[in-house]
């Protein structure tokens, strides 16, 4: 009999499900104590599972006491209260819910936009304060107006629905969706200054990027069209708001209706609580019942079916795959993932992609080598956990037409990857892999340059023109900024270059720019990869 824990005020039906196998008993703590992980720490050795929503937090502390843990479930998407690596070298399987609540937040975002749009919040509030303010509270109509939705993922899909439905112009940005898979939505994709330019509202559905950060700033509000209107129901830090506040206060900006905030919950003295043609939500975009109820069956199944079955479904740290084939394709995994991540921080833009196996790997099924692919390109691109099971959906839902070949032949390698990206007509398009020795991987080739470099920690990827004088210089520098290089890996083609410099610590972003500022530099690109 297998004991799993259920915490978090998770809708019953998680434990319905569990205990309906017959062979899971089932203990639910709520206790706000347990949170903790000290207290969690010193009960959790009992269990085989453990079922969370937000609030429990699972360290190095809980994992190392949890001896018998098997699997641990997130109701939801976010993992950031997981601490992955840990539970990784534990080898216990980390799972999620995504697209269980994706539904309830973009009904969420409808009705932000139409309580703005009709300022039904500000009339409720007036009325309790025995006022009737119908001239003063006069709104403005939805069909028509053109919706400007920036992130069209899941959740942005989803509003674009709505919105087509309501009769309204559909316009969206983003950088990781082809302009078919936002036709197929009758959406149409434009660049960033025109939504900015030509929405009537504005509704945000992008992740916590380094990109995205402050997205929303003066500049931006600057650019947008006289009157608009903000929703934000995806992540606090996208929009500064006392830039917001500023646009609201000058007239720019007509209104704005948050449900998250940079601190939650936010200071009751930040100016934009105060200004009267904003309206507020609690960070509800997920809190339906049919959301909670939704998330908390997908991962009760999950849970039973992995340690009944032994089936992985929505894993953020191991694919579907069994043990004894695991152990044998691990470097490869690990390898093809990492030259994902690898293409994905070098190029931020989505192509198809066409990944070619040759050699000893092709012993193997290499879909999930595709898909550890995948998983490494998408995950530069958001900050929601990708995994093997979701990737290639994800890719998909992108646009992203990905095209898998093998070769039986054998060329200078016993083993081979190749990951290549089509109708990329600027840079590095091409990426080669192996593995030596049968677990050490290897960088073979980027672009039309052969080198042999290791992918590992943060990395500085620099072409330049072969000429005296480069690597010196790129070594004085990060020497003078006390950042000490690992490793210097250099290829060479014609009159071009390509140094790998595995670095000892990251590098700021000033680092960055004084590297590229340098003679014979073409480009540089930091890379962190786990």
């Amino acid at each position: 009999m297998y004991k799993v824990m259920i915490r978090d005020n998770m809708s019953p039906v998680a434990k319905e499900i569990l205990e309906g196998t017959g062979k899971i008993k089932v203990v639910v703590d709520n206790d706000k104590k347990t949170s903790n992980p000290d207290v969690l720490s010193e009960i959790i050795g009992d269990f085989h599972g453990l079922a969370i929503r937000s609030t429990t937090k699972v360290t190095d502390q809980v994992l190392k006491k949890a001896k018998k843990l098997k699997v641990i479930g997130r109701a939801g998407i976010g993992v950031d209260n997981i601490d992955i690596q840990a539970a990784t070298k534990q080898g216990v399987v980390v799972m999620n819910a995504p697209g269980g609540n994706t539904v309830t937040t973009a009904e969420h975002a409808i009705s932000l936009m139409l309580a703005l749009a009709r300022n039904i919040p500000q009339g409720t509030a007036s009325l309790r304060e025995g006022k009737w303010e119908k001239k003063k509270l006069s709104g403005v109509e939805i069909t028509g107006k053109t919706l400007g939705i920036i992130g069209l993922g899941h959740i942005g899909r989803v509003v674009a629905e709505r919105a087509n439905g309501l009769k309204m112009k559909v316009i969206a940005s983003d950088p990781y969706v082809s302009r078919d898979a936002a036709a197929e939505l009758e959406v149409e994709l434009v660049p960033i200054e025109d939504l900015l330019a030509r929405s009537d509202f504005i509704t945000l559905h992008v992740p916590r990027l380094k990109e995205t950060a402050n997205m929303i700033n003066k500049a931006a509000i600057k650019k947008m069209k006289q009157g608009v209107r903000l929703i934000n129901c995806s992540r606090g830090e996208i929009v500064n708001l006392d830039d917001l506040y500023d646009g609201l206060t000058s007239g720019h900006v007509a209104g704005a209706a948050l449900d998250v905030f940079p601190i939650e919950p936010p200071d009751p003295s930040v100016s934009i609580l105060k200004h009267p043609n904003v309206i507020f939500t609690p960070h509800l975009g997920a809190s339906t019942g049919e959301a909670q109820a939704k998330v908390a069956d997908m991962i009760a199944r999950q849970i039973a079916g992995y340690l009944i079955d032994n089936i992985i479904t929505n894993a953020v740290n191991f694919p579907s795959l069994s043990k004894e084939v695991m152990d044998q394709i691990r470097p490869h995994l690990d390898l093809s993932e990492k030259m994902g991540s690898l293409m994905g921080q070098l190029v931020r833009k989505i192509h198809d992609i066409t990944i070619t196996y040759s050699g000893d790997v092709t012993r193997f099924d290499t879909r999930p080598l595709t898909h550890a692919v995948l998983k490494g390109l998408l995950g530069s691109y958001t900050d929601n956990p990708v995994n093997y099971v979701s990737a290639p959906a994800i890719a998909s839902g992108k646009g992203i037409n990905v095209k898998e070949t093998v070769s039986r032949e054998k060329g200078d390698f016993t083993n081979l990857i190749k990951v290549r990206l089509e109708g990329h007509e600027e840079g590095i398009d091409e990426i080669w892999g192996t593995i030596f020795g049968k677990k050490y991987p290897r960088i073979v080739r980027i672009g039309n340059v052969y080198l042999d470099a290791i992918l590992e920690g943060s990395m500085i990827v620099i072409q330049n023109i072969d000429k005296p004088g480069v690597i010196g210089n790129v070594g004085s520098t990060l020497g003078k900024n006390k950042i000490n290089i690992g490793r210097f890996q250099l290829g060479r083609r014609d009159d071009r270059a390509l140094c790998m410099v595995n670095i000892d610590t990251p590098a700021d972003e000033k680092v960055v720019k004084e590297i590229l500022s340098l003679p014979n530099i073409l480009s540089v690109r930091q890379i962190h990869l786990d």
